[in-house]
């Protein structure tokens, strides 16, 4: 019998000489009379011919040369434990840790221990940087940059998660490893066609914790592999995080907000109670904004419960509580953050902070940064653009003005401040501001 010719072309898998129906992904090609699949069907292809006995002549991977490489790292026992779950699952997986527990470390041994052609992707062009630092700093082999501006392909290559869309089929055939940083994101539609269109057998996924409202678990798992190994804070605080604790704060409303607000949130109540929305499940709130389009009623109700949001998150008293918090941390380095630009410019205005938004060029934000890694800041307010994808020096304590429900933002929150100090004694603290009798406390409810 003869071989089974397996070849890339454009994101697929295309198979000759196998009936297409009888393996993985697979679709007849009647042009061709062949099979096409799928490129990241290729593995599994691989080895539904192994187990029927086929000889396969495989030209798919097309990898170009990697030296021998050594990071030269020595791994902590749960890195060792989490490399070492991702290899006991066939080189699949995602692991789960948190901000500071050194998962870059542990995607370095991976690609040490696969000694294949590897990209890393990344969601920022911040992290595309850091990634490339710490690559090239890290292994004697040019590392390849896809994204900010520059197109270069070597054996190991990192690259933003558009540009790695944007060229997938062309590339699908040059690696053997795929590293997704912050993989929750790969869980987006769009993004999902960049593991589809890779061969690449070997995959590891990243995060602090893989929590998407969407639930793209299932596609995650399918393209990249399931969680294989995970921590908490809890379990590496004291001996390879810092020692934290999270204090709620809860303040008041002024009369006059309170007054704004319970008319604002009884417009959006009202509404909602009128149309039977009763806000079960995501859906439930985009039937809402389905309906704005169409119903003056429904708009207004999202108008109206926009504005009861920026009432509780932007509270007065919440300065005042934060200008305490700051003068009983003289001293110590501080991260204030917040969900509204406005608020992040009044802070930085009353208090003299430097302040970070989405607005803050490139240029800035890193200046802003360094100084505040070296001591010339000790404080810093940023809305939401420091939750992840930016390399955010140690600080002792956090303080959340405002936030959305999203366990997510809270872990990375928090883990913005769990590098341990350099003699290991920190004890970090989270403040949590939360607006009393408001919809704000189940906001903070949710995320905790």
């Amino acid at each position: 019998m003869p071989p089974v010719t397996l070849t890339y072309e454009d994101g697929t898998v295309r198979v000759a000489g196998a009936p297409a129906e009888s393996l993985p992904g697979m679709e007849a090609d009647a042009r061709s009379a062949t099979g096409r699949a799928p490129a990241h069907r290729y593995r599994e292809i691989r080895e539904a011919l192994r187990e029927r006995g086929r000889d396969v002549d495989d030209r798919v991977l097309d990898l170009p040369a990697l030296p021998a490489l050594d990071s030269g790292y020595v791994l902590r026992e749960y890195q060792r434990e989490a490399l070492d779950a991702w290899e006991a699952s066939d080189r699949r997986g995602v692991l789960e840790l948190p901000t500071g527990s050194g998962k870059t470390v542990i995607a370095l041994a991976a690609i040490v221990a696969a000694a294949t052609p590897a990209l890393v992707v990344v969601p920022t062009v911040d992290l595309l940087e850091q990634w490339h630092r710490e690559l090239s700093a890290t292994f004697d082999a040019p590392v390849g940059r896809l994204g900010g501006g520059e197109q270069t392909v070597e054996a190991l290559t990192v690259a933003t998660y558009d540009s790695a869309y944007l060229r997938a089929d062309e590339l699908g055939d040059r690696f053997g490893l795929l590293v997704f940083d912050e993989v929750h994101h790969l869980g987006g539609e769009g993004y999902r066609d960049i593991a589809r269109l890779f061969a690449a057998p070997a995959r590891l996924g990243l995060t602090a914790t893989f929590e998407r409202p969407d639930g793209a678990h299932e596609a995650v798992a399918e393209l990249v592999g399931p969680v294989v190994y995970d921590l908490d804070p809890d379990d590496l605080a004291g001996e390879h995080l810092a020692e934290y604790e999270v204090r709620r704060v809860e303040v008041e409303l002024t009369a006059a907000e309170r007054e704004r607000y319970e008319a604002a949130q009884g417009t959006f109540v009202d509404y909602v109670r009128d149309a039977g929305i009763r806000f079960t499940s995501g859906s439930d709130y985009q039937e809402l904004v389905k309906r704005s389009g169409t119903d003056p009623r429904a708009r207004e109700a999202l108008l109206a419960k926009q504005r009861a949001r920026e009432v509780m998150m932007n509270a007065d008293a919440k300065l005042d509580r934060l200008a305490r918090i700051l003068d009983r941390h003289r001293g110590e380095r501080v991260i204030v953050f917040t969900a509204h630009t406005a608020l992040v410019y009044r802070i930085s205005e009353r208090f003299l902070i430097p302040a970070i938004t989405a607005e803050t060029g490139t240029d800035e934000r890193r200046e802003t940064l360094s100084r505040f890694r070296d001591g010339t800041y000790s404080r810093v307010v940023a809305a939401n653009v420091l939750d992840e994808g930016v390399d955010v020096p140690e600080a002792s304590v956090g303080v959340i003005l405002s936030g959305s429900g999203s366990e997510r933002e809270f872990t990375q929150r928090l883990g913005r401040i769990l590098r341990p100090g350099a003699d290991g004694t920190k004890t970090a603290t989270l403040y949590e501001l939360v607006t009393s009798e408001t919809a704000e406390e189940r906001v903070a409810q949710r995320r905790r």
